[in-house]
């Protein structure tokens, strides 16, 4: 293709400081070089990770920068030496590569790959956006919140042609982050009880997977009680707003289960939940898993939270390793094992992304998909 070599010039959703609102400007998306391949992205789902960077990074060096990262696309071109990957292809953005050489990659123990963005500092290359003369960061070596993108092609996974990609964008991340962290990390077993903290996208994805692994009951806690009617649609059995109590939430839960659940997951990332989380679940089985992301330091269990036999897990998209898993949730979705339509609140376009950041700000929307077409 002529385009192979070419910049492409294209809009994009640029934030050049944090707490400021994000502005639109026209960008030039670089030609992909070995190994790359160049997307058209056809729409992105506005995450909770994209307001915490947004929001709450005050690092002088993470801007100028391009957020987004739970995407869905079309391939434009490829680099050389690219095989797996034409154009044509519909595709979904990686933010947990696999390389399938490394040795994380090659264990049945992690879904880490040593060559994903954040661990490996070779991989942040230069930049391939940029704008009024100034190399942009891509976030998670993605940066969706344009109309194309450049990514390694090991953070690329090749989905079924007839996959809905405004729908399955979604599956690029809170489906897989919460879903997986409950099948994969948590390992519910049938006929347990679980606890899942945090109504977001990514704890109704939770909720699934509780469901799916045969959970009894599932306790849904959020502050926000408009969230429930789809949390019980989705699977949860009881809905508890911490709100509601003068006694610490996890002392409610104790009450509600005879000692505590058998599996508890954290999908917010506030570190006083997360102790919350482990409290919750019942000494001597019990397991918390930490979904929720964030950057504050300084979780402090008490010693006897986890002498006493509970174990804390952490979970990085939900334990699937990154091109398998999201081909696997693809084909769970086409085959309506998994919903995705429950949690779209909103349908925008990119020029909109600052109002779809103040319906998830204000607890107003679950997932506003940008709809990049649309422009």
């Amino acid at each position: 293709m002529d385009s192979d070599r070419k910049v492409i010039r294209c809009k994009a959703a640029v934030s050049w400081g944090p707490r400021t609102p994000m502005v639109m400007e026209e960008i030039e998306v670089a030609a992909p070089q070995a190994g790359e391949v160049r997307i058209k992205i056809v729409a992105t789902g506005v995450c909770r990770t994209d307001l915490y960077y947004l929001a709450e990074n005050d690092s002088g060096n993470t801007y100028p920068i391009v957020l987004g990262h739970e995407a869905s696309g079309i391939v434009e071109s490829v680099g050389p030496g690219v095989t797996k990957l034409k154009p044509g292809d519909k595709v979904i953005p990686l933010l947990v590569s696999q390389c399938r050489e490394c040795r994380f990659c090659k264990s049945p123990k992690t879904n880490i790959c040593e060559k994903s963005w954040d661990l490996n500092p070779k991989r942040k290359r230069d930049s391939r956006f940029f704008c009024r003369g100034k190399p942009l960061k891509q976030f998670m070596g993605l940066g969706t919140f344009s109309e194309y993108t450049v990514v390694n092609e090991i953070a690329v996974a090749k989905i079924d042609q007839a996959a809905p990609l405004e729908k399955v964008c979604l599956i690029g991340c809170c489906i897989c982050t919460g879903f997986g962290a409950a099948v994969n990390n948590a390992k519910v077993e049938p006929g347990s009880t679980c606890a899942v903290f945090g109504l977001g996208a990514v704890g109704l994805a939770a909720i699934m997977g509780c469901k799916a692994a045969g959970a009894k009951r599932i306790i849904a806690v959020d502050i926000n009680p408009e969230k429930f009617e789809t949390a019980k649609k989705l699977g949860a059995t009881d809905f508890v707003n911490p709100n509601d109590h003068k006694k610490p939430i996890y002392r409610v839960i104790a009450e509600m289960t005879n000692g505590g659940v058998d599996y508890s997951l954290e999908c917010v990332g506030n570190v006083e939940l997360m102790n919350s989380a482990l409290k919750s679940c019942m000494p001597g089985w019990g397991v918390s898993v930490i979904v929720g992301w964030t950057e504050k330091p300084m979780i402090k269990p008490l010693p006897m939270d986890l002498i006493s036999g509970r174990t804390w897990k952490g979970s990085m998209f939900g334990g699937f390793k990154g091109e398998d898993g999201v081909s696997q949730m693809v084909d769970a979705y086409m085959n309506k094992k998994v919903k995705l339509d429950e949690l779209i609140t909103h349908n925008m376009t990119l020029a909109e992304i600052n109002q779809a950041i103040e319906l998830l700000k204000q607890g107003k929307s679950i997932r506003t998909v940008l709809n990049m077409s649309a422009l």
